[in-house]
């Protein structure tokens, strides 16, 4: 269903609290005389010279190779037509928006009153020292194509009218998919289109160079078809004016394979789609009213591939799927143009991210079960965080291929690294886990495989080569759920405790010889071998298994409790801990106890540092702990700072190697320059704090659900410490991504017999 926009709302959004939608924030501190001396005279003195010798350090020494100018002079504005400069900068705004939210790039939105194509070239050209490329706005026909090609003849960084080539880059993209779908050859289609400005003229010479031939296509403006008798067309018409005998959109549409319209709301019928060819693709483009409706579209013919502008239907060609991404590629290795090469590499990119699985997040954002290529998913969704690390990159080697990169990039996935954390999404630390558990992947038994979040995941680290998953629960209820939900994961083993006879038995006996001692009858153990939990976590126990996971759907109490009473903690551990990992943007940070210990003494502390500090190690860093409070080194007085300041000392005594400090608040723990001004004699002064001891369940717990929801943080765990065998409970309804990572981590946990975990 359509959003529906409040004149009251919108107007409210752009004016509440600071007006407008963008903000300049300083990358650098500025807090003391130091900073500011630094930051302006005498110390900005440097690098100016050191620019003025080699002007190439500019990029080194200033943002210009993150900083986009989007510049409009306000003649085309959306829909609103030639409103000028001042009314088009809530767009420009809006823009700046997308780039820096979707590809992490900055921008100075420039309105210039100015209409006069010369003059406006010259305005433009004299910001090349300021900016690492221009994108052009809402600058009207047939001006926007004079002003783009000369500038990109005069200027070297990237230029791009987004308009023009923003759409044609992605409505490309659905068409290359499309035709895949319908199986016919671009190069014998018919293409009809409506609408002759700025965007349509740039996609019909994208789609040529896609393969389309010219005289193949037949447009037409508000006056009919562009003829090539006709007076009243404009020069940059004549390339696509065809001779045959056709004067009206009505005429050309008959045995059409494809109407692509960038004109006006509901000119085409019913009738009109109807006489198309078989299997006929629309893309009606016009906003916020197609040429067509879906709805009206649909229900013409049920072979229709249709394709709109709007967020309330499928196959939505937003701009947004591409230049946040091209001008990052570009940028990147810092490219002196935005050439074809360049362009049609993004589409293809575009085209084949829509074929791979679509992320739960994506899913969950439009409310569907299971996105999947096809007549109704012929591109990704604009909140696919995979967008920045599949086009950039393909722009950039693009770039790099036809020559106009000044750049070169040679560690590629150190780049995709990069390119995630720019938007928030540092996957490092995951990332070599992954390639960890790739190397040696372990059998997975999954507790709730009945559930379509662990089937999904089961296919990725299947596919992915991360594990060997291994199903567990109701076959038929399994088998059902691959088969509706076109999953590919035949060869996967499929267990259905009902079904396993002699197993039951043994691992009756087996439970029954661990807890006999406990309370537990054989009756009993019989009875509860047959729950999932039990059977898979004695599959691990007795070698049928290398690990378990499970909890999507039960609380964590009662799914810890079978792997408990089966596989038991380690020797020489005295309890089991939980862990969470906060990838935040300044890092990872390790936060213990969060899942398992209500009310630890100071002494079970000191057990939780030793198990924490091991898993930390686990993950390449060295933990450097602090022991938190609300007292800082004996500051206040109370029952929890007076065990937090006595497991430090404990813990100190045992692990001595170790880099402990505490009691101590949060934000001390975390500023080191708090830290070297009070508490000089802090061992975290110098080296800065990754691991958090929490004084009790309750704080850790309520800490790192703040930090996830308001913190801009991802939860990786909880990462269960001490078990015997890898086994990792989930969070009550984990994602997809949050499922996978946690296999991967039970995979390295099972490599080794001596694990740190």
């Amino acid at each position: 269903m359509a959003i529906k926009i409040r004149k009251e709302d919108a107007l409210n959004y752009h004016s509440q609290g600071s007006p407008g939608k963008i903000e300049v924030i300083p990358t650098k501190p500025v807090s003391s005389q130091l900073d500011l001396a630094l930051a302006y005279s005498p110390g900005v003195a440097e690098p100016c010279k050191e620019i003025a010798s080699d002007p190439e350090k500019i990029y080194k020494y200033t943002a210009k190779g993150n900083l986009v100018a989007v510049i409009s002079n306000g003649t085309a504005v959306l829909g609103l037509g030639n409103i000028g400069p001042s009314a088009s900068k809530p767009v420009m705004e809006g823009k700046g928006v997308l780039f820096k939210k979707f590809a992490g790039i900055d921008v100075f939105d420039l309105e210039i009153d100015e209409s006069d194509p010369k003059k406006l070239i010259q305005i433009i050209k004299s910001l090349e020292p300021t900016f690492g490329g221009i994108n052009l706005e809402d600058i009207k026909a047939p001006e926007c194509f004079e002003i783009e090609q000369t500038l990109k003849q005069e200027m070297k960084i990237p230029i791009m009218h987004d308009d023009q080539h923003g759409t044609a880059i992605i409505s490309g993209a659905a068409l290359v998919n499309a035709l895949e779908i319908v199986e016919k050859d671009i190069s014998k289609i018919k293409l009809v289109v409506s609408g002759a400005g700025a965007a349509a003229i740039s996609c019909l010479r994208f789609y040529v160079s896609l393969g389309v031939r010219k005289e193949n296509i037949i447009v037409c403006d508000k006056d009919g078809v562009i003829r090539a008798d006709r007076e009243d067309i404009l020069d940059i018409h004549r390339e696509f004016a065809t001779s045959k005998d056709i004067y009206t959109i009505a005429e050309a549409l008959p045995g059409a394979d494809v109407f692509l319209g960038l004109s006006a709301g509901n000119i085409i019928s019913k009738e009109m789609i109807l006489s198309m060819a078989a299997n006929p693709i629309v893309f009606a483009l016009a906003n916020p009213d197609p040429e067509i409706s879906y709805e009206d579209a649909i229900a013409a013919r049920e072979d229709v591939i249709m394709a709109t502008g709007r967020s309330d239907h499928p196959n939505q060609v937003n701009n947004v799927l591409g230049f946040p991404y091209i001008f990052r590629g570009a940028l990147d290795v810092r490219a002196t143009a935005i050439n074809e090469e360049m362009k049609l590499a993004a589409a293809m990119a575009i085209a084949k991210l829509a074929k791979e699985p679509v992320p739960e997040t994506v899913n969950k954002a439009y409310g569907e079960n299971n996105l999947a290529f096809g007549r109704f998913y012929l591109i990704p969704k604009p909140v696919d965080p995979r967008l920045i690390t599949t086009i950039a990159p393909a722009v950039a080697k693009a770039a790099m291929d036809s020559g106009v990169a000044k750049r070169h990039i040679e560690d590629w996935e150190a780049y995709g690294l990069e390119l995630q954390k720019r938007i928030g999404i540092d996957q490092r630390l995951m990332q070599v886990v992954i390639g960890r558990a790739k190397k040696d992947p372990k059998r997975v038994v999954f507790g709730e495989a009945d559930n379509l979040k662990i089937l999904k995941a089961a296919q990725l680290i299947r596919d992915e080569k991360i594990a060997i998953p291994i199903l567990l629960g109701k076959r038929e209820i399994i088998l059902s759920l691959i088969e509706s939900n076109s999953l590919d994961l035949a060869h996967v083993t499929i267990i259905d405790p009902m079904e396993e006879t002699q197993k039951l038995e043994k691992f009756g006996k087996m439970l029954y010889e661990k807890r006999r001692r406990k309370g537990m009858t054989l009756y009993d153990a019989n009875r509860l071998v047959r729950e999932r939990n039990y059977f898979g976590a004695l599959m691990v126990e007795c070698g049928d298994a290398d690990a378990f996971i499970s909890g999507l759907t039960r609380d964590y109490p009662k799914t810890i409790l079978p792997s408990l009473h089966t596989i038991g903690v380690k020797p020489g551990v005295n309890r089991v801990a939980g862990m969470y990992i906060m990838n935040t943007p300044k890092g990872p940070y390790f936060f213990s106890d969060a899942t398992v210990n209500v009310d630890p003494t100071a002494e079970e502390l000191v057990d939780i540092i030793g198990l924490t500090a091991n898993a930390v190690k686990f993950f390449n860093m060295e933990p450097r702990i602090a022991l938190l409070s609300y007292s800082n080194f004996g500051s206040a007085k109370g029952e929890i700072a007076d065990k937090m300041a006595k497991a430090t000392v404990l813990a100190k005594a045992k692990y001595p190697d170790l880099i402990i400090e505490g009691e101590m608040q949060a934000n001390v723990a975390l500023n080191q320059e708090i830290q070297r001004e009070i508490y000089p004699f802090s061992a975290l002064a110098n080296q800065p704090v990754n691991t958090l001891i929490f004084p009790d369940l309750s704080s850790s717990n309520i800490a790192y659900k703040l930090l996830a929801e308001i913190g801009n943080a991802e939860a990786i765990g909880p990462i269960l410490l001490g078990m015997n065998k890898p086994v990792h409970i989930l969070q009550l309804g984990s994602s997809i991504r949050e499922i996978v990572n946690m296999v991967a981590i039970a995979v390295v946990d099972a490599q080794s017999t001596d694990s740190l975990l």
